[in-house]
């Protein structure tokens, strides 16, 4: 039997009608938020990370209309920390993160050549986890209930709820789910950049926008944790007097300085890097030349992502740290100036060597680099400490951080939004319109924040309500105001031109002749997406490779066809993206939003003191999450194995390191074990900073003595043996030993949790006393969270095996929960010697 000839009319329109019928949802009415696509999810993504945006931004006017003016009462001073506590919140956990995931989500599959991103409802979750955390932390400013604290919330003036109120509680627990939602994009973005490269596309060949959104990607994953871990501290202490940093019962409130900022600067490059992606696109399409000095580029990026996380003690320079900790800082702080200056002198060499096009995304990207530079240079200023000591919480700050996100971030932005609307939308934005919203935003941004550089040198604090005519600063603070409405001018001007899109006409596919992948996309293309999956021979294929274009619409590549009616794309090796597997995508579906509702439950419900209503939303969020896994993961199926073309056949099932899920949970672990290190480094820290750390022990201080410890120690590693035990027997054809062990390993697992806990609960530890229960308390009740977890996911791996859905071939879910297993072992194996024997407490 010969293969259908694909230059044939007919054989192709009968493929592209079969495409349609089955990648489209199967009702036109089907309602759009049980949609999975990620261009369309991806398209809500950064609508509404765009519309928080603009809402904070009206939150900077209102600020910047109080202080226009001395001795001004345009605003109480309680409303004026609640403005700019939420406009800082706002634009960073709402706007400069959830926009570059967003963008990410939209694009990155047309980047890559994919039909999707390899867990398209986990992308739903995330949008839906954004989206009501989002609503409810901002909503919060109508009811006069936003939090006041400072986007940084410093303790102890926030844990105390008689002086912080339900505001502080609002920012923890809304934005604690904000997280969930921006590490599960992290999880999607890392999976989809190394496994759903297409064929041909190595690492050495990847466009540098996938390049810098893995770099950030994996930079979530140990930036956002020790948040997750200060939150935890930071509500215990609130809900329930727990005294992590009271220094009176043996806390201290730089613990959760620390946390914070080892989050909070590398948050700084997770939105500055995403940007600088951009510039990567959009600089060598139109230099008209391949990027100069790719390698470099692409290392500048790493050291960058990973220097940033040797900075956060800068932000503490005024607390009184020892001298070689504010050398070692403050070297660092310099030092991430030498991989950021090599990609700017990168683009700059891009763009001498090239024949430059000065389109409107071209005159965002030169603009941009300029007011990033800037920012660049008075952020080398304050990395030297004794600079740093004058001019901290000063407006020098306020200008410096400003010049860096706005050139860094938000400029770039909409740079990219002039540059990607026709792959979006299919139609082009105003060159005309955009050049005027450019100039505005561009002169308006300079007249803002370069007098708040000298407003801030002589003397204004930052979050201030009003000041004084005697200060001098009157001029200087008008100017600004008068700078900042104009830069909200040209932001409008850019709005009304997004407006007005829709009656435009369609412009041509690739109206900028760009050479990277992404441009292959069509106008008008249907809800599967590319015609079939390429072969990549080169950085830029559009113009490299002949023909390339006409071989995609024509089917001449990979995956052509979906023959039994499926959602699919290629899984390739991640070092030289070889196929290893057809991967079958999950279609629309409620069940992310109901997850993201039930979840989002238990944090909201929380916040209000409704503890048993938290509860019963947390079994059902557990429940609709089991619900999802069991119908959406995991299928068997109808064959083991498909051609893609090119007489190449791959499995339509794969499981352990190949498979994107078994990646999925060892990123997700990697997450989890960067929250459950920065607890230990809790620990450690009060144990360096007190030398009476653990106190005598007196009734309610007593260590949990070494039997309990021990005792939930062996049963933790008992299930994690078990776990092996059935994995490897299952693969052997033992099904009966398999299911044997998983039984016996939930029990275990229940076992350590109970054991955990009984340490220090037989022992008298009483956690409102003083920091040591407290934290002894925390790490317990977390090894004790896991373990229950871990029983439920043996349990359920059971299940899947009892009711034929897991066999020795189709083994990927108790394969998923061994590397589960692996990290939670880790963490028994440090918290329990730790407890019990360092240092000298049992």
């Amino acid at each position: 039997m010969t293969a259908p000839d694909q230059n044939d009319p007919a054989v192709r329109k009968g493929q592209e009608d079969r495409l349609r019928a089955t990648w489209a949802p199967p009702m036109g009415l089907f309602l759009r938020w049980t949609d999975t696509n990620n261009n369309r999810v991806g398209n809500w993504y950064t609508a509404t990370a765009f519309g928080f945006m603009l809402f904070a931004g009206l939150l900077a006017l209102l600020i910047r209309a109080q202080l226009a003016v001395p001795d001004n009462d345009l605003v109480s001073a309680s409303t004026f920390n609640q403005l700019f506590t939420l406009h800082g919140s706002m634009m960073m956990f709402l706007f400069a993160v959830p926009m570059f995931e967003a963008v990410s989500i939209l694009i990155l599959p047309q980047l890559l050549g994919a039909r999707d991103l390899p867990f398209p409802r986990l992308s739903a979750f995330g949008y839906w986890s954004f989206l009501i955390g989002g609503v409810f932390v901002s909503g919060s400013i109508f009811f006069d209930a936003a939090p006041d604290g400072g986007w940084f919330m410093y303790p102890p003036l926030t844990t105390d709820p008689a002086l912080s109120g339900l505001g502080a509680d609002i920012w923890m627990l809304g934005l604690s789910f904000i997280e969930v939602s921006s590490i599960a994009a992290a999880v999607e973005l890392i999976v989809g950049v190394l496994k759903c490269r297409p064929p041909g596309m190595r690492l050495n060949l990847m466009p540098l926008y996938a390049w810098y959104i893995l770099v950030v990607a994996v930079m979530i994953l140990f930036a956002f944790p020790p948040l997750i871990a200060g939150d935890i501290l930071f509500e215990m202490e609130r809900l329930l007097d727990w005294p992590f940093f009271d220094a009176t019962r043996g806390g201290d409130p730089l613990l959760w300085q620390h946390l914070f900022w080892i989050f909070g600067h590398p948050e700084v490059y997770i939105v500055f890097l995403p940007s600088i992606a951009i510039f990567a696109m959009v600089v060598p399409t139109f230099a008209r030349r391949h990027v100069v000095g790719y390698p470099w580029i692409v290392l500048a990026a790493v050291g960058t992502g990973f220097l940033s996380f040797g900075l956060w003690v800068h932000h503490m320079f005024a607390t009184g740290l020892p001298n070689i900790s504010l050398g070692f800082f403050s070297a660092a702080s310099e030092a991430v100036a030498i991989p950021t200056a090599v990609q700017i002198f990168v683009f700059i060499a891009t763009i001498w060597a090239g024949r430059v096009v000065w389109s409107t995304p071209m005159l965002y990207a030169a603009g941009s680099l300029a007011i990033f530079v800037i920012g660049g240079l008075t952020g080398v200023m304050v990395a030297v400490a004794p600079f740093d000591w004058q001019a901290h919480d000063t407006y020098f700050i306020v200008a410096h951080l400003h010049y860096v996100l706005i050139g860094g971030t938000v400029m770039p932005l909409f740079g990219g939004l002039y540059y990607y609307w026709p792959l979006v939308t299919g139609k082009k934005l105003s060159d005309r319109m955009g050049r005027t919203a450019f100039w505005m935003m561009f002169v308006g941004m300079n007249v803002t924040f370069l007098p708040m550089h000298w407003t801030g040198l002589m003397g204004m604090p930052r979050r201030v309500q009003t000041y004084q005519s005697s200060l001098g600063v009157d001029g200087l603070n008008l100017l600004s105001t008068v700078g900042a409405f104009l830069f909200a001018a040209g932001v409008a001007v850019l709005v009304a031109d997004l407006f007005r899109s829709p009656w435009r006409p369609l412009a041509r596919r690739n109206p900028w002749d760009a050479g990277t992948l992404e441009w292959t996309q069509k106008a008008d293309s249907e809800d599967w997406g590319i015609r079939s999956v390429p072969l990549i021979e080169s950085r830029y294929p559009i113009w490299d490779q002949p023909n390339f274009v006409r071989n995609i619409d024509e089917g001449r590549y990979f995956l052509p066809d979906a023959e039994e009616g499926r959602r699919e794309s290629i899984i390739t090796t991640v070092l030289d993206a070889r196929p290893l597997q057809v991967i079958r995508l999950g279609g629309p579906s409620i069940k992310p939003m109901l997850a993201a509702v039930t979840l989002g439950g238990v944090f909201i419900l929380t916040t209000y003191h409704l503890y048993w209503s938290a509860l019963v939303s947390g079994v059902l969020a557990l429940g609709v999450i089991l619900w999802w896994l069991w119908t959406g993961t995991g299928e068997i199926p109808e064959k083991p194995e498909k051609p893609i073309g090119h007489g190449i056949t791959v499995p339509l099932y794969a499981s352990g390191p190949t498979a994107p899920g078994w990646w999925a949970m060892f990123i997700t672990m990697t997450g989890d074990a960067t929250a459950f290190a920065s607890l230990i480094f809790g620990y450690f820290f009060f144990w360096t900073i007190h030398a009476d750390f653990p106190p005598p022990p007196t009734p309610g201080l007593a260590g949990p003595g070494v039997f309990w410890p021990m005792m939930a120690l062996g049963l933790i590693l008992a299930g994690w043996a078990l776990t092996i035990l059935a994995r490897e027997t299952n693969a052997r054809g033992g099904v009966g030993i398999a299911r044997i062990a998983l039984a016996l390993g939930a029990a275990a697992s229940i076992g350590g949790g109970l054991a955990a806990l009984a340490g220090p609960w037989f022992s008298g530890l009483d956690p409102v006393l003083h920091v040591y229960p407290a934290i002894v308390w925390v790490l317990v009740i977390w090894v004790a969270a896991h373990a229950a977890l871990s029983a439920i996911m043996q349990l359920y791996t059971l299940a899947r095996s009892l009711f034929g859905r897991m066999d020795p071939v189709h083994d990927a879910d108790v394969r998923n929960i061994t590397v589960y297993q692996h990290f939670f072992a880790l963490s028994a194996v440090i918290t329990f010697p730790l407890i019990a024997f360092f240092p000298g407490v049992a």
